[in-house]
């Protein structure tokens, strides 16, 4: 029987490397180093690959295939009892992105902070639309935040000239390092994007056309250089409800929390959980009234986490 000869060059194509940029379900958009965008699939049914990924992947037409995924320098998601959510890669600053209105929950800022100090990602917190009644209010209760060391700023979106140095400084902060914009759905995250970036429409579209999605409307994660010479990038995130914390353990939330991790050392037991046991450093110092003092509505945030974090460890 004759053989047919096959190139090698046709039969094992040559990896081409690059950065996954946006994506939704197996559907990844690609960029090369020189700026080229190749719709790619991910090979099998489930794609492990997320934004800010750096993978290998080859030709196949006029698309690409995924075939591996590069080592992560860090990598930033959330899980709950069903699921994980995996938000990007390769990232260095978190910019947990809140607004006076819609109203925050201190309970989701409070886990994703904890979820990016496991991740080991620099966090900075950003309070929007401070021109609006009840702004006072809502700094008020990032005050303990800026105790415990996180940067903090206020900024208007809606206003250029309230607060324009909470802006110039978060431009500041962005312009040098892959930052992701993190928060609630309608705090203004796709407004702070149009802002930094006025030109990104066309490219936007282009982006969700190519995925398939529809009109884009944050239902999935993109990358967006702001410079060109690619010394800064953003990635826009959906809006979410809910950060489940089920892939950390409990024993470790203390130390994921800097108020409460710097008095970890002055408990009597070992062990201590920090919950009803005796000569508890860190229960010490709640509502101490002193400088490094813990504030009580963050304990009970701890409190409440641990015992979630206990009850999914049991259920496993």
């Amino acid at each position: 029987m004759t053989k047919t000869f096959v190139p090698s060059s046709i039969a094992h194509p040559t990896p081409c490397v690059g950065r996954v940029v946006a994506s939704h379900g197996r559907h990844l958009m690609v960029e090369s180093e020189d700026g080229r965008i190749t719709l790619c699939h991910s090979r099998g049914k489930r794609n492990e690959a997320v934004v800010g990924d750096w993978v290998n992947w080859t030709p196949s037409t006029d698309e690409g295939v995924i075939e591996s995924i590069n080592p992560r320098t860090s990598l930033l998601y959330r899980q709950d009892e069903l699921r994980s959510k995996l938000f990007a890669a390769n990232i260095d600053l978190a910019v947990i992105f809140l607004a006076v209105e819609p109203e925050y929950s201190d309970m989701q800022l409070a886990r994703s902070l904890i979820a990016t100090q496991a991740a080991g990602i620099k966090a900075m917190i950003v309070l929007n639309k401070c021109d609006l009644e009840g702004h006072a209010q809502a700094m008020t209760r990032l005050q303990p935040y800026v105790d415990m060391g996180v940067e903090t700023l206020f900024l208007s979106l809606h206003d250029e000239d309230a607060y324009a140095s909470g802006f110039a400084t978060l431009s500041e902060h962005l312009k040098s390092c892959r930052s992701l914009i993190l928060g609630p759905s309608g705090a203004g995250k796709s407004t702070l994007i149009n802002r930094l970036l006025p030109h990104i429409e066309a490219r936007t579209q282009e982006i969700s056309q190519a995925l398939k999605s529809g009109k884009h409307t944050t239902t999935t994660a993109t990358w967006y250089w702001l410079d060109a010479q690619r010394q800064g990038a953003i990635i826009d995130s959906p809006g979410f409800q809910e950060f489940g914390l089920h892939h950390l353990d409990a024993e470790d939330s203390a130390g994921y929390m800097p108020d409460l991790a710097r008095h970890l050392g002055s408990c009597r037991f070992y062990n201590c959980q920090h919950l009803h046991e005796p000569g508890c450093g860190v229960r010490a110092h709640v509502g101490s009234g002193q400088s490094d003092q813990i504030d009580a509505k963050r304990y009970a945030i701890y409190e409440s986490l641990h015992q979630e974090l206990q009850s999914a460890k049991q259920r496993w």
